[in-house]
């Protein structure tokens, strides 16, 4: 089952990567809550097209109808107890039918989203390390049972300075090193084990740029959560590869609230626009 998963997300990535390299290429150019605002506003609707034409819209209206006319029996019958209990069974009813209703929509929203989501954090979620900084690399290793650790070694480039490692912990099965950034830009971490040669993206520079803090085993949830780069194989020496990129200060796109800017402004745009593409929710 997870051989099945990680085949369908890594088709998933590389459809997800494409698109974003286009839809998503004027992000660096933008101020960043100017970015994450277009995009907010651009989701929501499009989520709100994707959940008119996924759901039966007919039916979501007469439920609303059905909720405002109890509603309405509510107000004016209140001093009767026996309609205000019935009006009110029929009101909870209506919220269920509501759910059920809305039940195949938001299962079919989900999946972009989730793609979109994973493809948004690698440009908010960690900023570029500066010229200059230091961060920590972590090389995550799969070591057979009663053998010794594989050796790994980080090749020499212009790209970084060494400043520190290895230190190996063979009980969790990682090498750190601590990296100091020379050269600005979108540069490649070599990993040398066994004779074979390992990649990791490394970004320097300021501004937004796309940051992809990990190298993803082969595993579909490891994958779908870090898209940015290709899977290592299951047989590799070499699990995994992370880089401690620094947290993103801001309120709008920050390492800490850019989802939750993203879910409130797109559900603010989505709901502006709901009378204006006639959508019933």
């Amino acid at each position: 089952m997870n051989a099945m998963l990680s085949e369908l997300t890594v088709a998933l990535n590389a459809f997800a990567n494409a698109c974003a390299s286009i839809v998503l290429a004027p992000v660096p150019l933008l101020p960043e809550w100017v970015s994450a605002t277009v995009i907010a506003a651009v989701s929501g609707m499009l989520m709100l097209l994707m959940f008119k034409y996924t759901s039966r819209q007919a039916a979501l209206k007469r439920v609303r109808q059905d909720i405002n006319a109890n509603l309405l029996a509510l107000s004016l019958f209140r001093d009767c107890v026996s309609v205000s209990l019935r009006c009110q069974a029929r009101v909870l009813l209506a919220a269920g039918r509501l759910l059920l209703l809305s039940f195949v929509p938001v299962c079919v929203m989900c999946v972009p989203t989730c793609l979109l989501l994973s493809q948004l954090a690698l440009w908010y979620q960690a900023r570029p390390l500066h010229a200059a900084e230091e961060a920590v690399v972590t090389v995550h290793v799969r070591t057979e049972p009663g053998r010794v650790m594989p050796d790994v070694l980080l090749a020499p480039g212009s790209a970084v300075e060494l400043s520190a490692g290895p230190v190996c912990v063979p009980a969790e099965q990682f090498i750190c090193w601590r990296i100091r950034a020379v050269q600005s830009g979108h540069k490649q971490l070599t990993f040398i084990s066994g004779g074979r040669e390992f990649e990791k993206q490394l970004a320097v520079g300021e501004g937004l740029m796309r940051v992809s803090p990990r190298r993803p085993s082969w595993n579909w949830a490891d994958m779908a959560r870090n898209p940015g780069e290709r899977a290592f194989p299951p047989d590799s020496v070499v699990q995994a590869i992370d880089v401690a990129y620094p947290e993103r200060d801001s309120w709008t796109a920050g390492t800490r609230t850019w989802i939750w800017y993203w879910f409130a402004a797109s559900m603010v745009f989505g709901c502006l626009l709901r009378p204006v593409f006639k959508v019933n929710l």
